[in-house]
């Protein structure tokens, strides 16, 4: 006869316990994650207004006691619980750190400017991939001429908060291509996505250490003048990114990958 538990009153002093239920895990991996403005600390009371507000209440419809983790791009990410739950408001009670504010590798992406459905794909696809700095740059064959810095922050701010990412990336001013020439500093590598040819990716990165930068193109390319300079710069490096001409966010988003498996941190995923 096999085994009996509890409640069966023919078991005798031989019953056997069910089995207890392990406890969940806290905060649940589904938890929602918001980025605020300020420093956070252990015992503070957030209040969520306005936009995060409405995406706490009504599209992932917290209650009290839920748990909710927040960054503050200073000290890291904090788990906190739910208190008060209004139509424009959200009080969240900051509980425990969870972890520091992470460490990304030292990589810049100097993107040419493209159309804005195209640059906003930049800006969140190499938040994802972990890129220190976004400095969008001007050329001459450049579709767009600004960027709207409110927009540029919101998409990485989002797209940090899709990937648990903890430390915001840098977004520059729109800055012109001599301008940033001229002013690139000395210890830094700029690698070049030439069009037109140069080392492959691969081989140039994994033999880099430091930090470095990787300078992409317009959809119109570059212009001869401008691919001279370029080159002519003491820290550029061209590189080629295979055998077909990319678009301008393909090749932005290709480089940052191979970059990131060659020299930076997907080194020490297993």
């Amino acid at each position: 006869m096999g085994p009996r538990f509890r409640g069966d009153d023919k078991c005798g002093g031989m019953c056997l316990s069910a089995p207890m239920a392990a406890t969940p895990a806290w905060p649940p991996k589904s938890t929602p994650r918001l980025f605020v403005t300020h420093e956070l600390g252990q015992g503070q009371i957030i209040a969520i207004e306005g936009n995060p507000a409405n995406y706490l209440g009504r599209v992932m419809r917290v209650n009290q006691g839920d748990a909710v983790i927040l960054c503050d791009n200073i000290t890291g990410e904090w788990v906190t619980r739910v208190g008060q739950v209004d139509k424009r408001r959200v009080d969240l009670h900051v509980v425990n750190h969870l972890r520091p504010r992470e460490e990304v590798p030292d990589f810049w992406l100097c993107a040419a400017l493209l159309k804005k459905d195209r640059f906003d794909i930049v800006l969140e696809k190499a938040t994802e991939l972990g890129v220190a700095k976004i400095q969008p740059v001007l050329t001459s064959r450049c579709v767009a001429d600004k960027l709207n810095p409110e927009r540029a922050r919101t998409i990485v701010t989002e797209a940090a908060e899709q990937c648990a990412r903890t430390a915001l990336p840098d977004v520059g001013e729109p800055l012109k291509l001599d301008a940033l020439l001229r002013d690139w500093p000395d210890d830094r590598r700029l690698f070049f996505a030439d069009e037109e040819g140069g080392e492959p990716a691969a081989d140039a990165f994994c033999l880099t250490e430091g930090p470095a930068a990787l300078l992409t193109g317009p959809e119109g390319g570059f212009t001869d003048e401008e691919r001279a300079a370029i080159r002519a710069h003491p820290a550029a490096h061209a590189i080629s990114l295979g055998p077909r001409i990319l678009r301008g966010e393909t090749a932005a988003l290709a480089g940052i990958a191979v970059w990131m498996a060659e020299a930076g941190d997907w080194l020490g995923e297993e």
